[in-house]
């Protein structure tokens, strides 16, 4: 394995591929910025939350699909591997690809926060930025800790230029193009 120096990633991309298709289905690996995170098994209440944004998600949009857990190539140059929560692209958009697709026909990836230590810099930071620079249109952060959703959209330059938070109960509308407006106030069941 390559260590991490200044601004060199901790192992190449295939390096980590390997090692993330030998892991027990108990941990979920990816690799962001350069380095292999791990990203916590989610509970109750996060596939909870996951589940209501997917009926939301199928009643306003059916010809779109919200697949769980896609491992996606992000970053620049394609060297970064994660597993949003959620993304949502047209019916087939992952047909013959294989564990980490291109993020082509993605409209929306979507994060719902864990309760570990990385999810600030994972969630709200990596990952995000991540998602930009693949030019991916739209970022869904349910934020469990704040008990908000926050849009982030319009990439440019690897970073999204808009940013609107509202708190649970609100209605927040998603830009083109995936166009939806989510009544969030079922949020509020799984706010502890």
């Amino acid at each position: 394995m390559t260590p991490r120096t200044a601004g060199r990633p901790q192992m190449l991309v295939e390096e980590f591929e390997q090692i993330a298709r030998t892991v027990p289905e108990t941990v979920r690996l990816e690799f962001i910025n350069g380095k292999l995170e791990v990203k916590p098994v989610p509970d109750g209440d996060h596939d909870e939350i996951t589940m209501w944004l997917l009926r939301q998600c199928i009643q306003q949009r059916p010809e779109l699909n919200l697949y769980p857990e896609r491992g996606l190539k992000i970053e620049k140059y394609r060297d970064g591997r994660a597993r949003p929560d959620g993304s949502l692209a047209p019916e087939g958009t992952f047909s013959g690809q294989g564990e980490w697709a291109e993020p082509d026909g993605v409209l929306m990836t979507v994060e719902v926060t864990s309760y570990d230590a990385d999810t600030n810099q994972r969630d709200r930071v990596e990952k995000r930025d991540g998602y930009a620079a693949a030019g991916i249109p739209v970022y869904l952060l349910i934020d469990r800790d704040d008990h908000s959703v926050t849009v982030h959209s319009d990439p440019e330059g690897g970073t999204y230029r808009s940013r609107t938070t509202r708190p649970y109960g609100a209605v927040v509308e998603i830009p083109e193009p995936v166009g939806i407006r989510l009544a969030t106030e079922k949020l509020k069941d799984y706010a502890s």
